[in-house]
Order: C-alpha cells, then structure tokens, then sequence
C-alpha cells in the first residue's frame, strides 16, 4: 500500500504478474528451512556457543558487547559475500537472477536463486564457527536483516529528512536501488545488507538520483528470461555482456 501511495520510481500497472513469480521465487527458497538446513544452523550455533569456539568464543567480555560484536561480524560477513557474488563468476551465474529483476519492490527482497541460497546457508555454517557465534546473535541478525531487507528493495519514497538520517545507520530504498542498476559502474556499488558503513569503509559507496536509474540487466528483458522457468535456468545461460 506503501509503495504505491508513495513510490520512489512511478511505474505502470502489470505489478500482480510481477509480484506473484518473484513470491513463487520466495516459496521456493523457504525449502532448505523446511528440509532442516535451519534447524542445522541452529545446531552449530548451539555447538559454537557449547564449546566456545571461534574468535568470539576465545573473548571474554561483557555479553551485550560480544552480541554487538557478533551482529557487526554477521554484516560484515554479509558484505564480503555479496562483493564475491558479483566478483567470482559461477557465483555471479546465480546472483544475476537477482539483478535481472527490471521492476524493483519488496517482492525483489526474496527473489534469489535456490543455488545462491542453498550455497550462502552451508558457508554460514563455517562462518558461525569461525566467529563463534551464538544462536541468539544469529537469531538476533536475523530479525533484523529480513524486514531491512524488505524496506531497502521497496519501491518507497522516504520522507526526505528521515532517508537523509536513515541512510546514515540502515541501507535505504535510496542506497539499495543503485545496486539494481543496470550500469556496472552502479551495480557493482552498494553491497550492504544491514549497515551502509561497510561500503563507505571500503569505497563502494555510490549515490544516483533515482530517476535516472534503470533496473535489471541488459539481455535479460525478454518474457522467456523472465519467465518462472527462465529464471530458475538463468546460472546455465551464456553470459550476459556488461557495458560501461
């Protein structure tokens, strides 16, 4: 409703067709939950915090602090993952489902490739042990990634001066359209999932005013791409070329 009171791009009507593959998509990808793999996570977490494994399970400080050292490192981590998917190109084979979405709302936040999620929860297992994470920092980040994820893909015009104060602690609607651009120099801006620190830390940081984006990638607009098929079959398409 949000969306389209105040949207941040006007777009034409067609958006239940939209809408109803990317949420096809979203179902689709709750199947590894339901198969176990988070009930697996939750395991290791238990076992990481049971043993005190990792980096934060050889710190010994107060417990808000090693939470708010924990959810830092999840982002963190996030951040790293995301640069190698548009950096490693079998990585990237998946992700560009992602990216060829060329009409960007909340229902793009769960439009990923059963590959990339099934690849991003088995290497989050390694990652909870390594940083010694807890089953409540884990549980902790979660709740907080999934509704951000949702707000910065919305195609939602913030107030200005609450976008200009958001953008400074969360990635915005602002910030995360840039990503779906589909000029390289854009789309390989903007990788943060929670904090926009970690792109202003390593200089991926990149603003565009939002009406001169245009989402997606180029070759990828044609209706059997776009089709449920087509993008369930996208990491096994030639590569696409990608002009300056």
């Amino acid at each position: 409703m949000l969306e389209g009171l105040f949207p941040l791009v006007p777009t034409a009507a067609g958006r239940g067709h939209h809408d109803a593959r990317n949420l096809g998509i979203g179902l689709l990808n709750s199947l590894p939950l339901l198969a176990g793999l988070g009930a697996l996570t939750a395991l290791v977490a238990l076992a990481t915090e049971r043993h005190g494994w990792g980096l934060l399970g050889a710190v010994h400080a107060p417990a808000w602090v090693e939470t708010v050292g924990g959810l830092l490192l999840l982002d963190l981590w996030m951040y790293g993952w995301h640069v190698a998917n548009h950096k490693v190109p079998l990585l990237w084979r998946f992700h560009r489902m992602h990216h060829s979405d060329n009409r960007l709302d909340a229902s793009s936040a769960v439009r990923f490739h059963l590959g990339e999620v099934l690849l991003s929860f088995l290497l989050r297992l390694g990652v909870i042990a390594l940083l010694g994470l807890t089953v409540r920092q884990v549980l902790l980040y979660e709740l907080i990634l999934l509704p951000v994820i949702l707000l910065h893909h919305a195609n939602l015009a913030l107030p200005r001066p609450l976008e200009a104060m958001a953008r400074w602690l969360l990635v915005t609607p602002d910030i995360h359209h840039v990503h779906h651009s589909r000029v390289p120099r854009e789309t390989d801006s903007n990788y943060g999932s929670v904090l926009p620190w970690w792109d202003r830390i390593f200089r991926t940081f990149r603003m565009q005013t939002p009406e001169k984006l245009r989402y997606g990638l180029e070759g990828w607009d044609e209706e059997r791409r776009q089709s449920l098929r087509g993008l369930l079959l996208t990491p096994f398409l030639p590569r696409e070329r990608r002009d300056d």
